[in-house]
């Protein structure tokens, strides 16, 4: 209700016809965000948003946040595109009010919508209008890669109806690459090709959902399954290509949200989670000492929204979350972690003639508890903690319309250490504080459509920001990939521009052309202490200078899109030294799509082209990913 901060927005159809399978390949087109991949189809990718980490951005999948209490991160590999109607990204928080109160938490968040079934198609389609919707895709590609999928959508009745959506995917991961290090002084340490072993995976995908439709009201109920057998290539370190790694995920999660307008003045949501991740981790590497551990996390989530008509142009929301999470692993001296959290936010929000404004605070209590068994037993531990964390948005409509717009936001939030932060045995840090950041931002809107003439629709978004974060937690792969190294960098200044832009072409009758870029500048510097030899170096991993860009060319039942993107010039560690020096990269995909009805049934087929020019490129050091690759897709929907 009443968003004031406008977000960036992927929809269903453009999804479809860029080569992405993930929501993590998705977001690579999103500015201010930097994704790490772990190469291949199989490796694991998360995002960090603003330089300020993977774990101050949240995720919510229909309205509810996914959760990972375990170590932060949230493979969005495992979640597939093919039911997925919009992804939209926002800076600072989702600018409403009506949300839950974990929501208003986040220093960013991404919001990923499933499809909702419509029974009602239009005659030019060819399609007959039924009950029943099918849609089934098959897609194989390199590194014997081979993705199956289908969705089933039924109307129950005519306020019910329910769909079904299942895949798999089995590839070898196994892709050439080209290795090569050089000494300080310039000279070739390492330079030879071969192929990435070890990064195979099997994976399974089903989720049913039920949708139902209430007098001003509506409810969704969702059940989701994710089972993958997966091996960790590793890094690529002293000429060794091969690991023993290998990682079994079982996720699993039940949840159900509730929404009803009461008279024309009253709303109020609820939402209820039950989550149950299994993860299976296996070292077998001769090298290592050999490890074979479970880790059983549960999440129960509880969430009521509320919001309260005061005036026509002046509304207010009280949301309540309690959220329960344990860790359970067969780890020797484990501390079994409990941590209950409960949220409560108060939000106002106006919007009046040319300002809209809103305003948050919210009040988080957190108390974690550890329970050690056999000879560790009564050593058990209890701490809590208590924040207020407070917003403001304020978005301006100088002219008449809403062509052009002035924004600025501040906002201060914070993120609890992980279990694995706080308890891992071999790592862990029982004495980390919460790592806090503090957020400003300022940037202009441009949106304008047009009757006549070749360009039809033309927007422009702007922003410039300042980001502060104290006692930061930064996580490095430690040779391992499943392991990591805690470090904390203490006070980071981030400095930064977004720039996103796109536009529509009606070019002739039958010609459309569609073109969206988008460019973010970062300076993302340690601040901690000038004694230190890093000092006001830039933080790892993040690039100066990234961008990308799509331009899509349809005609009648033809659609050809090419998609670029580029990370500029970053560094691995620490000190900013030639030694750590990495180099840019880019990639180039190109898909080509046709269409065509057969009786009732449309056809959808398209060919893709990755890393078009077959760059050699990591996006984590010593993770090579592919070069060139192909995908071929048939699609058919009843």
């Amino acid at each position: 209700m009443r968003e004031v901060v406008p977000s960036q927005k992927l929809n269903g159809e453009m999804l479809e016809k860029l080569s992405t399978n993930t929501v993590a390949d998705a977001l690579r087109y999103f500015s201010g965000i930097q994704l790490k991949d772990y190469g291949g189809v199989g490796g694991i990718k998360t995002v960090n948003i603003r330089s300020m980490g993977t774990h101050h951005l949240g995720i919510s999948y229909d309205g509810i946040q996914l959760g990972n209490a375990q170590n932060g991160q949230i493979d969005l590999g495992q979640f597939s595109l093919d039911n997925v109607e919009e992804i939209t990204l926002y800076n600072g928080q989702k600018s409403a009010i009506f949300q839950p109160a974990s929501d208003f938490g986040n220093a960013g968040a991404i919001y990923i919508r499933t499809r909702a079934p419509e029974f009602s198609r239009s005659e030019e389609s060819g399609v007959r209008s039924d009950n029943t919707n099918l849609k089934f895709k098959a897609q194989y590609g390199s590194s014997d890669m081979l993705r199956l999928s289908g969705l089933w959508e039924q109307k129950i009745s005519e306020t019910v109806s329910s769909s079904l959506s299942a895949g798999f995917l089995t590839a070898s991961g196994k892709y050439k690459f080209r290795y090569e290090r050089r000494y300080p002084n310039g000279k070739t340490a390492w330079d030879t090709t071969a192929v990435r072993q070890n990064g195979d995976i099997h994976a399974e995908r089903v989720e049913a959902n039920l949708f139902g439709r209430l007098t001003q009201g509506s409810w969704q109920v969702k059940a989701y399954l994710y089972n993958s057998a997966r091996g960790i290539p590793g890094a690529i370190v002293n000429n060794v290509w091969r690991r023993g790694e290998r990682q079994q995920d079982l996720n699993t999660f039940v949840q159900a949200a509730y929404d009803q307008n009461i008279g024309e003045g009253f709303s109020t949501r609820w939402l209820a989670k039950y989550a149950y991740y299994n993860t299976h981790y296996v070292n077998r590497d001769s090298t290592q000492l050999p490890v074979d551990n479970r880790y059983k996390q549960q999440e129960v989530y509880l969430s009521t929204a509320n919001v309260l008509e005061l005036l026509p142009n002046w509304s207010a929301s009280l949301s309540y979350d309690f959220k329960w999470n344990k860790l359970n692993a067969d780890i020797w001296n484990f501390t079994y972690p409990t941590r209950i959290s409960n949220l409560v936010s108060l939000a106002t929000a106006i919007d009046y003639k040319h300002l809209k404004a809103q305003g948050s605070i919210l009040a988080t209590f957190i108390n974690d508890k550890t329970h050690r068994r056999g000879e560790f037993a009564g050593q058990d531990s209890h701490s809590s903690l208590s924040k207020l964390t407070p917003a403001l948005f304020v978005n301006v409509y100088p002219f008449q319309g809403t062509f052009f717009s002035m924004r600025a936001y501040v906002k201060k939030s914070f993120r609890m250490p992980t279990f694995n932060d706080l308890y891992y045995t071999d790592m862990g840090n029982a004495n980390l504080v919460p790592e806090s950041a503090l957020q400003y931002d300022a940037g202009f809107a441009l949106n304008k459509h047009f009757q006549h003439g070749i360009v039809r629709h033309a927007e422009m978004h702007f922003d410039v920001y300042y980001n502060t974060v104290h006692d930061k937690i930064v996580a490095y792969p430690k040779g391992q990939q499943f392991r990591w190294t805690m470090l904390n960098l203490g006070k980071v200044h981030i400095k930064g521009i977004d720039v996103e832009a796109e536009a529509d072409f009606q070019i002739g009758k039958d010609l459309v052309a569609t073109a969206r870029a988008q460019y973010t500048y970062q300076d993302a510097r340690d601040v901690t202490d000038p004694a230190d030899s890093y000092y006001k170096h830039q933080i790892p991993y993040i690039p100066w200078h990234s961008g990308s860009a799509i331009v899509g060319l349809s005609y009648k039942n033809w659609n050809l899109n090419y998609s670029f993107i580029y990370a500029g010039e970053r560094y691995d560690e620490q000190e900013n030294i030639l030694y750590n020096h990495m180099e840019p990269w880019y990639t180039s995909d190109l898909s080509l799509r046709y269409q065509f009805l057969v009786k009732s049934a449309k056809l959808i087929v398209q060919a893709d082209v990755n890393n078009l020019l077959d760059q050699d490129y990591e996006v984590i050091v010593n993770y090579p990913m592919p070069g060139r690759n192909y995908k071929l897709t048939l699609s058919v929907e009843i």
